[in-house]
């Protein structure tokens, strides 16, 4: 890491000071970097990842991922076989990145949108390494976690091998989990089928997404990862969006910064019926 993070001596939550950053651009000036004979792109490709200029975590440590060469598609839009690409790449990086001397935790993410930080329009993701259990995982870890095998009215979809829900008490307004049937540590754990129904959940749960207000809708996605310590936790996806309507975000409140504890106006029991009616 180039920086020691800093630990808040009171409530003991892990800062990473990282000034550097301030100095990346918000936006693209020359066209779109991440498109074909672009900066971060200057051949053709399917799927492309290489490390971030502007790491949070230290060099070698934070990469980008491009979904793909189309400036105007989306993840969900690549269709089964466009995702499933993704999802290998996700599975290649992540074992490259775990080798890395003294990394913990792999965390493969997503912010699609303006509205929750994205400041390429261009379809991607990233990764980041860390060199611990980020404290939210690793309460994750200590329930232990495993999938809600009886959502009831919160199910949204599922196929042979995966699931899709709302969960019980979630912290925004739109609020998925996608889990392996199956115990699956991380993504290089999952067979030829598992990823390929993976690729379908993703297409089917980010398509209704995008139904529920007839646009794209803003989310962000992460895959929490067995840590190398903790090789037996169950992998699962997590999608939440700040809309509770149209147009509308839900911001978090005073009160909820300050205490931890959290308001939705939005219940998932009709987010999910929502989804529901929203099926291709």
């Amino acid at each position: 890491m180039s920086e020691e993070p800093r630990i808040d001596p009171h409530l003991g939550t892990r800062v990473h000071v990282v000034a550097a950053r301030q100095n990346r651009p918000n936006l693209p000036v020359d066209g779109c970097p991440f498109c074909p004979g672009g900066l971060e792109a200057p051949g053709p490709y399917d799927t492309r990842a290489f490390p971030n200029r502007w790491p949070a975590l230290g060099p070698g440590r934070c990469e980008v991922i491009l979904y793909s060469p189309d400036h105007d598609q989306h993840l969900a839009g690549l269709g089964d076989l466009g995702v499933r690409r993704v999802v290998d790449l996700w599975t290649e990086r992540t074992q490259a990145l775990r080798a890395l001397p003294g990394v913990e935790t792999v965390l493969v993410f997503e912010n699609r949108g303006a509205e929750v930080g994205a400041t390429i329009a261009h379809p991607h993701g990233q990764i980041y390494a860390f060199d611990h259990v980020p404290e939210r995982i690793a309460r994750l870890l200590a329930s232990p976690w495993c999938p809600d095998t009886d959502p009831g009215e919160r199910g949204v979809t599922m196929n042979d091998t995966w699931s899709a829900w709302t969960p019980h008490a979630p912290v925004h307004p739109v609020s998925i989990v996608l889990a392996p049937l199956t115990p699956r540590p991380d993504l290089a754990s999952l067979d030829d089928g598992e990823r390929d129904d993976l690729a379908r959940l993703l297409v089917d749960v980010l398509g209704r997404m995008d139904r529920l207000f007839d646009r794209p809708l803003p989310y962000m996605m992460w895959i929490v990862q067995a840590p190398t310590s903790a090789p037996d936790a169950w992998m699962h996806v997590e999608i939440v969006s700040p809309w509770r309507a149209e147009g509308v975000p839900r911001f978090i409140a005073a009160a909820e910064v300050a205490t931890g504890e959290y308001f939705n106006p939005v219940d998932p029991a009709d987010v999910a019926r929502r989804l529901r009616d929203v099926a291709p």
